[in-house]
């Protein structure tokens, strides 16, 4: 089974950067979107982006187009989240994972081999 690793979490300023990566090991990608959720404190485990490992194509959530990229490089067995335009309300715990089969979706139901997240905290 794939395991996944988050890292790249931190504190930084609204208006500011960061970069998350998710290692993959165990399994390759091809034929998986790789996903990125996030999970604010007493709130529901919500899509931000995903990618389809082989073919690349992206798909986001409404409240992070134009500020987010999500990215991999197959060599790294990694995708990334390029996070620009930080806000307060962008903080949570991010999480990857990983669907399976065919289709785009954005429900975390769909998606499986959760990573263990990285806290990100935008201060106002």
């Amino acid at each position: 089974q794939v395991q996944l690793v988050e890292s790249g979490g931190g504190l930084v300023q609204a208006g500011g950067s960061l970069r998350l990566s998710c290692g993959a090991s165990g399994r390759t990608f091809s034929s998986y979107y790789m996903g990125w959720f996030r999970q604010a404190p007493g709130k529901e485990r919500e899509f931000v982006a995903a990618i389809s490992w082989s073919g690349g194509s992206t798909y986001y959530s409404d409240f992070v187009k134009g500020r987010f990229t999500i990215s991999r490089d197959n060599a790294k067995n990694t995708v990334y989240l390029q996070m620009n335009t930080l806000k307060p309300e962008d903080t949570a715990v991010y999480y990857c994972a990983i669907r399976r089969g065919p289709g785009r979706s954005t429900s975390p139901h769909d998606f499986g081999s959760w990573g263990q997240g990285t806290q990100v905290t935008v201060s106002s």
